[in-house]
């Protein structure tokens, strides 16, 4: 690697490091990803970005065994939100709130194949883009999946943005409650210790398993798969994935992504924007009916099960839970369950809906 790249790689390295603090500030989720997704395509558009050479004008791809182990490391971080303990804040209602999380992802395979439409989008890219949880995961399984990164990283974390924004608007002037901001513990030195381990076995269990029975990004939810599995368990335990190790995977994703902008991919992305956040509106309010369903057919409040089934949001969601004195087990297991299934299920209905799009 000559100098001029490796200054390159430094300055970008800084700038995202420099971005991801301003956003976390902010409590943007996923700071991280997001603040390299979009120092990585500024540079990208400047012309500055890092290159493989000095006489190759074209972004490098980010060397596939750091880029798998990214993935790695972000599938057991969902996996372990899978906690048999929180989960079991459904009780007796975890039956509606499966055929709610299925109705989810039902209103985001049809608003992306509304997208798909858009003749700057492919059918499979506009499923991705729309599909309503697990942004951060979504924009790291796109590529493996031939969609779109760069249009699905900007869609998915305006979805995330528009949600966020709204959460605590709707919570003040429809429900007249707060949503004051709360604080995540962060696991012990201990505890992330133990997460070294569980990250080893998992990405080296669940990357050449998800491979030979041919899973679809098999980088990301063959690890997930196993750390659902240790997670339910009870194997794991108290076991967590550093801080530290989930923002560099959210950083390398990020660039992933950014690193392949171009001032016309822009400009494409801005023609599609208009009718992205149209149809994400649009899921938003379907989700908002399937909370109303979700509240008659379990008896928790319209509140609840409005937070509940939010298309996104996590951390604005907890909350709104914890300021207005909700049943924050109830709303904390229904969008973990939400995520999760989206992600598991979303890349196969993603498949499904390109290939059904695709003329024979």
């Amino acid at each position: 690697m000559r100098h001029p790249t490796l200054l390159r790689w430094i300055g970008l390295a800084l700038l995202t490091a420099m971005a991801t603090a301003l956003l976390q500030l902010l409590d943007v989720d996923a700071a991280a990803l997001f603040a390299g997704l979009v120092v990585a395509a500024v540079l990208a558009i400047a012309g500055v970005a890092p290159r493989a050479t000095a006489d190759n004008p074209d972004p490098p791809v980010i060397p596939r065994p750091l880029f798998l182990a990214s993935q790695g490391v972000l599938g057991v971080f969902i996996g372990t939100m899978a906690d048999p303990d929180t989960l079991a804040g459904l009780g007796s209602a975890w039956l509606p709130v499966l055929v709610v999380g299925l109705g989810t992802l039902a209103l985001s395979v049809v608003g992306g194949m509304l997208l798909g439409l858009h003749k700057q989008v492919d059918t499979l890219t506009g499923a991705l883009a729309l599909v309503a949880g697990g942004a951060s995961g979504l924009v790291a399984l796109t590529r493996e999946l031939g969609g779109d990164e760069r249009m699905v990283a900007v869609i998915q974390y305006v979805r995330v943005a528009l949600v966020t924004i709204t959460i605590p608007l709707i919570a003040t002037m429809v429900f007249h409650a707060s949503a004051d901001g709360v604080v995540v513990a962060s696991p012990s030195a201990g505890d992330q210790g133990w997460g070294l381990l569980l990250l080893a076995v998992c990405i080296g269990i669940g990357l050449p398993l998800g491979r030979l029975i041919h899973l679809p990004a098999a980088g990301l939810l063959g690890p997930m798969a196993i750390a659902t599995i240790i997670e339910l368990t009870g194997i794991a335990g108290d076991a967590a994935v550093s801080g530290i190790l989930l923002g560099l995977a959210y950083a390398v994703i990020g660039w992933q992504a950014g690193l392949g902008f171009t001032l016309d991919r822009l400009r494409a992305i801005g023609r599609v924007l208009p009718f992205a956040i149209v149809l994400i509106l649009g899921i938003g309010v379907g989700c908002a009916l399937l909370g109303v369903l979700l509240s008659a057919w379990t008896g928790e409040s319209m509140f609840d099960c409005y937070l509940a089934t939010t298309p996104g949001g996590i951390y604005a969601v907890l909350a709104a839970a914890t300021a207005a004195g909700g049943n924050v087990a109830f709303v904390v297991a229904a969008q973990i369950l939400r995520v999760l299934l989206m992600l598991f299920v979303a890349p196969f209905a993603a498949r499904w809906v390109a290939r059904r799009a695709t003329p024979l």
